[in-house]
């Protein structure tokens, strides 16, 4: 009976969080809410000198394994019955091959998704842009946005990992507070 009890108490919590990602995942393909993640796994920080957008051979960029988790969140997504989302990326190739790589639809680059790493006196009024266009947009389908630490990190407080998606409520706010933090698959 004791043994009963304790497994109870350990997994008691556990059903709660399923629970809690799963009201998440409802509202996300119900385009009540998005879902924000930081690019795959690009090792390093930051871009090297002199990078250009055009030009992924300038920037840092996805190595094997963060191509292999942009495929699994493609499949969780699939999973979750999302299978066409909206789905918008910054214009840095990391954060456009993690949504490519996604394989759930066409990438729209969004200006708004941009890294601002290098000029973090722009991320204020950046994170209010964001917040803006993300409100302006048609409610109802499903809406997967790709970005960077800086950016996520500026509008939720939240330090992501790489790969790592927090599933947001419409509108967007100032320091949203996730409905669920999802790990890299």
């Amino acid at each position: 009976m004791k043994r009963l009890c304790l497994l109870v108490l350990v997994l008691l919590p556990l059903s709660s969080v399923v629970a809690d990602n799963a009201d998440a995942w409802q509202a996300l393909r119900e385009g009540r809410a998005l879902l924000l993640m930081r690019h795959a796994t690009a090792p390093g920080t930051g871009d090297p000198a002199n990078f250009r957008l055009d030009r992924c051979e300038t920037q840092r960029n996805l190595n094997d394994q963060g191509r292999s988790e942009a495929r699994r969140w493609g499949e969780l997504l699939a999973s979750q019955g999302i299978e066409q989302p909206r789905l918008l990326s910054s214009r840095w190739c990391r954060a456009q091959d993690t949504a490519s790589n996604m394989s759930r639809g066409q990438v729209h680059p969004f200006a708004a998704l941009d890294s601002f790493f290098g000029q973090p006196e722009d991320g204020a009024e950046q994170t209010a842009e964001l917040i803006r266009q993300i409100n302006e947009l048609p409610a109802g389908e499903p809406l997967v946005l790709v970005s960077h630490q800086v950016n996520i990190t500026a509008l939720t407080g939240i330090f992501p990992a790489s790969g790592e998606g927090l599933i947001l409520a419409l509108p967007l706010r100032p320091r949203a507070e996730p409905l669920a933090r999802i790990p890299a698959p």
